[in-house]
């Protein structure tokens, strides 16, 4: 065989190799780039201005935690064709699954009105014009698509919307890093016991680890494996699970690598320029990217500012699925995007209204710091039950039949549920600090 044949070959099998993985980046791709909301965007924005690289390691530490909950979400999916609420409906008292259901709705409504709000702040910033209108426009885009749109072509186009997050790659190549600084903070951690710093390390892990996040995962395996007829859960059919589990875990950490990536990026880019310029009172993802501009110049603000609408035409469906799931399946309702709305009139019924009453948030006088504020509550205050209620499942062989979770992936679970218990906590601690 000649040397053209054989380089030939070898490009053949790099590209089938490239193919097979990116086939195999799906629900935890998709929920890892969404996990950077532009509420994310805010706190990590507010990090890095606020606190400089001093925090960067707190990305690191987060990783393995994030990746063990979404890891463990994805499997009780895929191994029962059940969502966490579905599962919750079916193996646990039912007055557990009202209290979830109500938390999980409120957080997420709040967070989809802080995003929206955010998204406007950001398309005004650029062109000025009616915040208001924009707010609508977005809201609506977002419900619209996840209704009329194929289910492969949706989640196609989710997959392409992962690119937008590389405007905060780009924004950090545009500006100068002092990098052994910036290199200290990442692997070298400094811990003060100050309110701020509590305040903010609280903030990334709460933004971090969201039950949206590990609920919209666990409910788009399930989705996943009932449109391939060619797939079993994994529970009646045990034989492909060591494939599909080697799947799962190479899609979640890649999902959770990407995310913490442009989280990192985020921090790294504020603090180069804000921190440094001693712009500390960041509040907003949008007021990060006017800060930017006369500091980085109007190339690094522009692109902060259309990641940002990027990643909320991302989170925004996450979210308001993630709800639809949640309560579908605790009411066991056909559930699904890949169903026809006559199919799951009731399914799409309160993905409409969960977007909507974000919309309608926007028009009331809350201020959208504050409402950033409290999705950030909410969200915490509703993690921590939802993941010991998860960890609980999945020890369960009436749940999980053969395939209970075990060994360092089961312990590191509950270390993230018990980061997660003292990230409440700390967030409850701060409000009636406040006050």
């Amino acid at each position: 065989m000649t040397d053209a044949a054989m380089g030939l070959m070898a490009k053949r099998w790099k590209a089938i190799r490239l193919r097979r993985i990116l086939r195999w980046l799906g629900p935890g791709l998709i929920t890892g780039a969404s996990d950077d909301d532009p509420s994310g965007i805010g706190t990590y924005s507010q990090a890095g201005a606020q606190l400089g690289f001093g925090i960067g390691w707190s990305m690191i530490l987060t990783y393995p935690l994030m990746t063990a909950i979404q890891e463990i979400s994805a499997r009780i999916g895929r191994v029962t064709g059940h969502g966490i609420a579905g599962n919750v409906s079916r193996h646990l008292p039912l007055a557990l699954i009202w209290p979830l259901l109500g938390l999980i709705f409120v957080a997420n409504t709040i967070n989809i009105a802080a995003d929206l709000g955010a998204m406007a702040d950001a398309l005004a910033t650029l062109v000025h014009g009616p915040r208001i209108l924009y707010v609508v426009v977005f809201g609506m885009v977002s419900v619209a698509a996840q209704i009329l749109f194929d289910y492969k072509f949706y989640v196609s186009m989710l997959k392409w919307l992962t690119l937008t997050l590389f405007a905060y790659v780009i924004a950090l190549a545009t500006v100068h890093v002092p990098w052994t600084k910036a290199l200290s903070g990442l692997f070298i951690p400094r811990i003060e016991w100050s309110a701020s710093f509590l305040t903010t390390l609280v903030a990334i892990l709460g933004t971090t680890i969201s039950p949206y996040l590990f609920i919209w995962q666990s409910s788009q395996e399930a989705e996943e494996q009932r449109i391939d007829r060619r797939k079993e859960p994994l529970a009646h059919d045990d034989e492909e699970a060591r494939r599909e589990f080697r799947r799962i875990r190479v899609d979640t950490l890649a999902g959770m690598a990407f995310s913490n990536v442009i989280g990192l990026s985020i921090i790294l880019t504020t603090a180069a320029t804000l921190h440094a310029h001693g712009i500390t009172a960041i509040e907003t993802s949008a007021q990060a990217a006017e800060a930017l501009r006369p500091i980085a110049g109007d190339f690094a603000g522009i692109v902060f500012a259309l990641g940002i609408i990027g990643t909320g035409m991302l989170a925004i469906p996450a979210l308001a699925g993630a709800t639809a799931y949640a309560v579908g399946e605790g009411r066991r309702w056909p559930v699904g995007l890949s169903r026809k709305p006559r199919e799951a009139a009731a399914f799409y019924g309160v993905l409409a209204v969960s977007a909507c009453l974000g919309i309608a948030l926007n028009f009331t006088a809350i201020d959208p710091i504050k409402a950033l504020y409290w999705s950030a509550v909410a969200n915490g205050v509703a993690a921590a039950p939802v993941m010991a209620i998860l960890m609980v499942l999945v020890r369960q062989p009436l749940v999980m039949g053969p395939l209970v979770v075990r060994g360092p992936l089961y312990w590191l679970g509950w270390v993230s549920t018990a980061a997660m218990g003292l990230c409440t906590l700390g967030m409850v601690a701060s409000l009636f600090s406040t006050y």
